[in-house]
């Protein structure tokens, strides 16, 4: 009942009220352009929010590129150029280094080839790591390039090269919060024996091309390989190399065009990068045969016995193994040593060599970087 009388009197007020069409047609129209004012107002804002914030993108980028090519180091500018001094059983020695741009995030050691190379050949990678913010520092390891040759052949040994690493990491103030390895062949003997004593002072670790066992190695050359070339041409390097007369011309005269242009750097001998045939130009003959042996063609230096598979599951460190189709190092070996450690990545580069780096650059550039900004982002494992 209360509800029939309150509606009886709702009805009896609304036919009160005089209805004025034209005042709520006037309030309407008010209203509408009110709301379009406002929302032209917010439009405005927001277009010049976005152009503003487009035109900080630049400023923003030119910054960091500012901060990169900062030189922090003091007194006296020498082009990121710091000789170390280190310490051997045989007394003190200077070692050269060389730093391109500045992250203290991302400080990536490089440890060339050979052993007895230079670090010319890395120069390909300032056309890729610059531009993406990436710290390196090239490094001429004792008897190499621009440091010390102390022509002493009981200097050429993998432990003392390991605490030569260790030196210039301590001189070049490198940590586990911004240190990255990048060892390439024999490099790559290197770091991971580095890692496998210093790991703990490791951010991140790059085996570039190298197996990790020497046996395997030259029984891949011998079994593989070796099944590649011309039967006449490998009988005849065979002869050379059981006369051990490796000073012949004729020895590397068969073995650039018929192994080197084929698995060390896949271009015409002629058109091998200058950065290459530079660094390789200057090779300490004294250091690469004793360590490795006469040529590439296998190993028979003091590293033959070299084997560290099983102990690959010890390392903890972000490992990147990469190799090449075409390399002197077995694929599927290069695969396992990232399936072996406790956080591996592994990047092919399917038209690559030794020299994957030159031969298969897109692939083996684009893959570093990704690696070393994952681990840069706190990941483990990267997928190349």
């Amino acid at each position: 009942m209360w509800i029939a009388n309150e509606g009886l009197k709702a009805r009896q007020h609304i036919k009160s009220i005089p209805l004025n069409f034209k005042s709520v047609s006037s309030h309407i129209q008010h209203h509408s352009r009110v709301m379009k004012q406002i929302i032209f107002f917010i439009l405005a804002i927001s277009t010049c929010l976005f152009t503003c914030k487009q035109a900080e993108k630049p400023a923003e980028k030119s910054a960091d590129f500012a901060t990169y090519l900062t030189d922090t180091t003091s007194g006296v500018k020498t082009g990121g150029v710091q000789v170390v001094q280190i310490t051997t059983p045989k007394g003190k020695f200077n070692v050269w280094t060389k730093k391109i741009g500045n992250n203290p995030k991302i400080k990536l050691l490089l440890l060339n080839g050979g052993p007895g190379a230079t670090h010319e050949y890395f120069e390909c990678l300032e056309s890729f790591l610059p531009k993406e913010g990436i710290e390196f520092i090239y490094y001429d390891q004792l008897g190499c390039g621009n440091s010390d040759n102390p022509k002493d052949t009981a200097m050429w040994s993998l432990p003392r090269y390991v605490e030569e690493v260790e030196q210039v990491r301590q001189a070049l103030k490198l940590d586990k919060d911004n240190f990255y390895l990048l060892g390439h062949s024999w490099g790559g003997i290197l770091a991971a024996e580095y890692a496998f004593k210093y790991q703990d002072h490791l951010k991140g670790l790059i085996i570039s091309n190298m197996m990790m066992s020497a046996p395997d190695y030259g029984k891949y050359a011998n079994e593989v390989l070796a099944k590649q070339f011309d039967p006449k041409v490998l009988a005849r390097i065979r002869a050379i190399e059981a006369k051990g007369d490796f000073a012949n011309p004729e020895y590397m005269g068969l073995l650039m065009p018929n192994f080197y242009a084929k698995h060390i750097c896949r271009f015409p001998l002629d058109k091998w990068p200058e950065p290459v045939s530079r660094s390789l130009g200057k090779i300490n003959q004294s250091l690469y045969v004793t360590m490795q042996g006469p040529s590439e063609f296998g190993i028979s230096g003091k590293l033959v016995k070299w084997d560290r598979v099983p102990d690959l599951p010890k390392l903890s460190v972000p490992v990147l193994s990469i190799s090449g189709q075409y390399d002197t190092m077995d694929p599927k070996h290069m695969e396992m040593i990232a399936q072996k450690v406790q956080n591996g990545s592994y990047l092919y580069c399917a038209n690559g060599s030794h020299m994957s780096l030159y031969d298969d650059q897109q692939t083996y550039m684009t893959g570093l970087i990704k690696f070393l900004k994952g681990i840069d982002a706190g990941e483990k494992k990267v997928k190349l």
